[in-house]
């Protein structure tokens, strides 16, 4: 399916409609609103479209503030810099004191291209999901942004949201129906469970076709939202083939790999195996040359399965 759309558009024109219908919602930007598809709601809703330029930190403290008046605000920023740069204020400011505030991190790993490795937050997920108490959800495509928005917006309590800025291809259409606790089964199979998120869905998609052809039956999972893990389906999937794969934009460590490797210990220890950033940092590049670089085409998706379901035996 072919897209023309870029997904800040999508993130930008459902912040609009929120505000339209809440006047409580609130997006606060640091220095990065024209980067991030929100600038143009300055002209709309001059007194909820803030920024307080190159200060992420305040930039958390101000939204954790904000709501103890009742507003719902949206901080957005790259992912390095929603995450690392932030982590004490997000812990404390917002997760501790329960605050209702959506964090957005935009330009996952390589995503950020030629930004470069300094903009390369590998460790997003990782750092998100060890602080108690956040929502952390990752956008696949266009269409199930557009309908996790409302969801997310509906959740009481801190949420990262992690998504690409620029064009991203598309995995869904309008017949897609979005569940924030639940997990996608993209293809059914009997092999082994590839389970996906973010940009490495396609990839896992891409990998089902090849695998097929050499008899091997994969099934595809979209894990959007990573904390709280979907257990049942995930766990379901996982009884059938007897082996997993993980394909994630992030560092092996603290991500994907790691929330369904720590379930699997606990319920049923099965082979996994990562295809991930390995223990590394980024670097400068366009996405071709960073996938190969990182290890995050299709053909390592594919080794991947093969690897596991020879574990199996």
């Amino acid at each position: 399916m072919g897209n023309t759309v870029e997904m800040r558009a999508i993130f930008g024109k459902a912040l609009e409609e929120m505000m339209a219908k809440d006047d409580k919602v609130c997006v606060i930007d640091a220095d990065l609103a024209r980067a991030d598809g929100t600038w143009y709601l300055r002209n709309i809703y001059p007194d909820r479209a803030l920024d307080v330029g190159i200060a992420e930190a305040n930039m958390a403290g101000v939204a954790a503030g904000m709501t103890s008046f009742g507003f719902k605000p949206w901080i957005t920023t790259f992912t390095a810099f929603a995450t690392r740069r932030i982590a004490d204020q997000v812990a404390i400011s917002i997760s501790y004191a329960k605050r209702n505030v959506k964090i957005v991190g935009t330009d996952p790993t390589i995503t950020a291209e030629y930004n470069g490795g300094t903009h390369m937050s590998v460790e997003d997920i990782a750092i998100m999901r060890a602080i108690p108490g956040i929502l952390v959800f990752e956008a696949v495509d266009n269409e199930q942004l557009r309908q996790a928005m409302p969801q997310l917006a509906a959740y009481e309590g801190p949420a990262y949201v992690r998504l690409s800025r620029k064009m991203v291809e598309d995995v869904f259409d309008s017949s897609y129906k979005f569940d924030l606790f639940k997990a996608d089964v993209m293809k059914e199979g009997s092999d082994v469970t590839v389970i996906a998120s973010g940009i490495m869905v396609k990839e896992a998609l891409e990998a089902q076709e090849i695998l097929a052809k050499e008899g091997i039956s994969a099934e595809i999972i979209n894990l959007h939202t990573i904390k709280p893990v979907d257990e049942e389906t995930i766990m379901a999937s996982v009884k059938k083939t007897g082996c997993v794969v993980t394909a994630e934009n992030h560092s092996v460590i603290g991500g994907v790999y790691s929330a369904i490797s720590e379930i699997m210990s606990r319920k049923n220890p099965l082979p996994i195996v990562p295809v991930a950033v390995m223990d590394r940092f980024g670097e400068v590049g366009l996405l071709p040359y960073l996938k190969d670089a990182m290890h995050l085409n299709v053909s390592d998706i594919v080794e991947a399965a093969k690897k596991a379901v020879a574990m199996k035996k």
